[in-house]
């Protein structure tokens, strides 16, 4: 989804007709706190990925893709990276992919 995290939540809160202090009374947030978020100015505790995806019937595992691929590319975005950089994270990614994997290995031999 090209939108923040926040946009994303804005987006569910009106489609499902919630009013801002519905939706934030439902994630134990005080309304000024939601509309922070909803606007960028405050990231979204990822301790409530649960309540959000419970109040909007929404997949769990997808919604804390959403969630991680926008702190990812708020992280990009805000150190301005460039290419170059992002491979190299990407190859020290798939490092530590095998890393886990032969870790996991030797757990079962």
């Amino acid at each position: 989804m090209k939108a923040t995290f926040g946009e994303y939540i804005r987006f569910l809160r009106t489609e499902k007709g919630f009013t801002l202090t519905q939706l934030a009374a439902k994630l134990d947030l005080d309304s000024a706190n939601l509309s922070k978020i909803e606007n960028g100015k405050r990231d979204f505790d990822e301790k409530r990925l649960v309540k959000l995806a419970k109040i909007f019937s929404l997949n769990l595992k997808e919604l804390q893709n959403e969630y991680i691929t926008d702190q990812i590319a708020k992280k990009i975005y805000e150190t301005n990276c460039s290419k170059q950089l992002l491979k190299l994270a990407e190859e020290k990614a798939e490092y530590r992919r095998n890393l886990n994997k032969k870790s996991e290995k030797e757990k079962t031999i």
